[in-house]
């Protein structure tokens, strides 16, 4: 198939978006982007997002995580009108009640976390995944406007995350836990094998082409080509990772571009399987293995062309993602506006 449909225009925006979808002038939105390292706040006005305020997430419980937010979320306005707050978190969220159903890295499991900070914070608050909020920011551009109808994407880290955007809204599906793309299959081999109970499964996309197993390829490579750069790296620290293997690929060095090369044609059945499911106009790619660039990028793209269905993907295009390390708490605060004025989407009337 074609790399063409890769570079296809999309200019999806009628006519009036970018006055529309806005929020009232002068709004003051606040997102709030909950990791297992740090907790980023900024507020959103006019579509711009402000400098986030970063601080190390405390994690010795739920009510610790939750006074930081409160916290947080009081001094990043001070004397200041806030319409509502989103949150973006790791973990599974009932988006209509805001609780959090499942949470491994985060202490806020079964948590009704909207009632509490709504309670604690007097405005609206709205509570969902942080992959989902993530690709609702990136369905927008600089000035907060939307001009990305249909996306998927993935965040691909430590673990491999996703979130879907249909109609210009979030796709969580039935229970809140929808994207998670990372555990679709993209290496099983003849016969089937046997779940294991615990994830991720064996021929996972997480399994095969997260950070974890970048680390992986990483030292095994190092160790069978002592000469290369990785190679020399390893034996003059005693370890190496896949930041090392980024590195070496940009100085050139053939060892580390295979090993990105091999991980991005994994990455790339993943995409084919986002684009056989959803047809996107987007399908962006994003998290820390991402700073790989086009050594990722080029093989995932050309893998994934040769696994989507002829008549698919006419209009899809295969990008890094765009938000940076702002995506989480930019999608946070979007997802809060969006919420706030949900009959403001400047698709609503094209789908009528």
């Amino acid at each position: 198939m074609s790399q063409a449909r890769s570079a296809q225009p999309r200019d999806f925006r009628p006519d009036g978006v970018s006055e529309r979808g806005l929020g009232p002038p002068g709004e003051l939105i606040v997102g709030v982007d909950v990791g297992g390292t740090k907790v980023s706040i900024a507020t959103l006005r006019d579509g711009r997002l402000g400098d986030p305020k970063l601080s190390p997430t405390d994690l010795r419980g739920a009510e610790q995580v939750i006074g930081q937010i409160v916290d947080g979320v009081v001094n990043a306005t001070r004397g200041q009108t806030v319409a509502a707050v989103g949150i973006g978190i790791p973990s599974v969220v009932e988006f209509a009640t805001g609780l959090v159903r499942s949470s491994v890295n985060i202490p806020l499991q079964d948590v009704p976390l909207r009632q509490v900070l709504e309670k604690a914070l007097g405005v609206p608050v709205f509570v969902d995944n942080d992959a989902t909020v993530a690709a609702l920011a990136e369905a927008h551009d600089e000035q907060g406007r939307l001009d990305v109808r249909h996306l998927v994407m993935l965040t691909i880290g430590t673990g491999v995350g996703g979130g879907i955007v249909i109609g210009g809204r979030p796709y969580r599906g039935a229970t809140g836990g929808a994207g998670e793309i990372g555990h679709t299959l993209i290496g099983i081999e003849h016969d089937i094998p046997a779940a294991t109970d615990r994830f991720p499964q064996p021929g996972s996309l997480e399994a095969l082409a997260a950070g974890h197993e970048l680390d992986r390829l990483t030292r095994e490579a190092a160790a069978a080509n002592p000469r290369s750069t990785i190679g020399l790296a390893l034996l003059q620290s005693g370890k190496i990772a896949g930041p090392e293997t980024v590195a070496a690929a940009r100085a050139g060095d053939d060892v580390a571009i295979g090993l990105l090369s091999l991980l991005g044609r994994r990455v790339g059945i993943g995409v084919a399987n986002a684009i056989n499911t959803f047809d996107p106009d987007v399908v962006a790619i994003g998290g820390g293995v991402s700073a790989a660039g086009e050594f990722l990028l080029e093989p995932a793209r050309q893998t994934a062309w040769g696994y989507v269905r002829e008549g698919l993907g006419t209009k899809t295009e295969i990008r890094l993602a765009r938000s940076g390390p702002e995506a989480g708490v930019r999608g946070a605060a979007l997802l809060a506006r969006s919420e706030l004025h949900p009959h403001s989407d400047p698709y609503e009337k094209e789908a009528q």
